[in-house]
């Protein structure tokens, strides 16, 4: 982690290396956007590309943009900050507050591509990206508009964000060990994943490369505390998820689990499975690849959504790293260490964030005998 970082307790945090902004952006381009909304558009940018959209000034209007972040332009608030309170300057940046504010992403989305539809963002903590995908889907399939572009960026590493995580202590010093009873919290990641949604139909119709289908979205309050997780909430959100898919619990065949390495996190998250799966929750292959990418906050619903439908499509599990000593409080059958073959159609995707606002994304393998 390249950040100063003074005497914060822990040193290690899951940074996108080697990033340097001239690469994507030009110079004064690169001035409007933080860190966050630089990393939303690129990976807009790579969802658009893959897809092989060109837009018309028709799918223009037609397509969405919804972002999820949790912190929004961090480093530029805490350079506003420093700027006023530690330098005693009467004046700040004046792009200040277009960089910090959290929707930036989704308008430099929007004006990236000219796309006039509805483009917002959603701040639900580390629920963001996942709500985004979820509203994205509930829009294509109501008919509201044809195409959508849903994902999530964060890119938390400034001083004083570090500080206020330090405060909850709940990051690790070591690293992230999701499940493993030796667990010590989390790592902070950053980074950005955007999907490109459109019905079956319409991407079938132009010759689209599918990668996987979104087939359900549940969500849930815990109604309960700000940050102890609640096993009813989290369990709620699954069940919605699957009676909205139109799924039994014993089609499930991948969780992608929100998995932070806290200690009330996993033994509620593992609690949560057993009590929607039942006997099914003994083989239901489980991983959090927050052991890998760390803990982007408002983005991880979107890398973790992105992990979901490559493993389905692959046939191949990724890993829980950095496990090493089980607990029984987190009995599932965990993938360990190294990816899993598998031949699962259906997968979930959990996001369980603070404030008790709860997430669930479920997907299918795409087959052309869908």
């Amino acid at each position: 982690m390249s950040t100063e970082l003074g005497d914060i307790r822990f040193r290690n945090g899951a940074e996108v290396s080697d990033y340097d902004p001239l690469n994507h952006f030009g110079a004064r381009e690169a001035d409007f956007l933080d860190r966050f909304a630089q990393f939303a558009v690129i990976a807009a940018r790579e969802a658009v590309s893959q897809a092989g959209i060109e837009f018309s000034p028709e799918l223009q209007e037609a397509t969405a943009i919804v972002t999820g972040s949790c912190v929004g332009g961090q480093s530029s608030e805490d350079a506003c900050f420093w700027d006023i309170y530690h330098l005693s300057r009467n004046r700040v940046h004046p792009l200040s507050i277009p960089r910090i504010m959290a929707n930036a992403g989704a308008s430099h989305i929007s004006m990236d591509f000219g796309i006039t539809g509805p483009v917002y963002t959603v701040s639900t903590a580390c629920a963001s990206a996942t709500h985004a995908i979820g509203q994205a889907f509930g829009m294509i399939r109501s008919g509201a508009v044809e195409m959508a572009i849903a994902g999530g960026s964060e890119a938390p590493f400034s001083f004083g964000i570090l500080r206020a995580w330090e405060a909850m202590r709940v990051v690790s010093q070591t690293t992230c060990r999701p499940f493993s009873k030796n667990r010590s919290g989390m790592i902070l990641g950053e980074g950005g994943a955007m999907l490109f949604l459109e019905s079956l139909e319409a991407a079938l119709a132009r010759g689209a490369t599918v990668l996987g289908e979104v087939v359900g979205f549940g969500m849930s309050s815990d109604a309960s505390h700000i940050t102890q997780p609640a096993v009813d909430g989290a369990a709620r959100a699954i069940r919605m998820a699957l009676r909205d898919g139109s799924l039994a619990p014993e089609q499930i065949g991948y969780v992608n689990a929100h998995g932070t390495g806290t200690q009330a996190n996993d033994i509620m998250e593992t609690r949560a499975i057993h009590e929607v799966f039942g006997r099914h929750a003994d083989h239901l292959p489980v991983s959090s690849t927050k052991s890998m990418h760390g803990h982007a906050l408002g983005a991880a619903g979107a890398l973790e959504a992105a992990a979901t439908v490559l493993a389905l499509r692959e046939g191949l599990l990724p890993p829980t790293l950095n496990y090493d000593e089980p607990d029984p409080d987190c009995a599932l059958d965990l993938v360990i260490d190294k990816p899993r073959s598998s031949d699962a159609q259906y997968a979930i995707s959990n996001s369980f964030a603070f404030g008790g606002l709860n997430a669930v994304l479920a997907f299918r393998k795409y087959s052309c005998q869908t």
